[in-house]
């Protein structure tokens, strides 16, 4: 079992979090139910399945839910994109962005 808390990456997809959630507030209203609630809950999920693998027994199933994570950022890379292609938002904020999904 781990501290979900102390793990860097968990701390950091915390904060990425943060930062989708208040550039889904910029989008255009007719996103709301579309790619702001696809965006938001992706970004919870990478957080969400490092705090549920810490409570497992054993590495293997950790590492099920790390690899759980990684397909929800997978899935937020790509709706980033598809944002950036819709003029959602800049060049800069988008390689900003994109650079810490790849981190995590």
């Amino acid at each position: 079992m781990h501290n979900f808390k102390k793990l860097k990456i968990w701390q950091e997809s915390k904060d990425l979090v943060k930062e989708i959630y208040a550039l889904t507030r910029t989008f255009p209203d007719f996103e709301k139910f579309g790619l702001v609630s696809q965006m938001n809950r992706c970004s919870v999920s990478i957080p969400s399945n490092i705090s549920e693998g810490t409570s497992k027994s054993t590495n293997k199933h950790f590492n099920s839910y790390l690899e759980n994570s990684l397909g929800s950022a997978f899935e937020l890379e790509t709706q980033l994109i598809v944002a950036f292609d819709q003029n959602y938002l800049n060049e800069e904020k988008f390689i900003e962005l994109e650079t810490k999904i790849i981190y995590i």
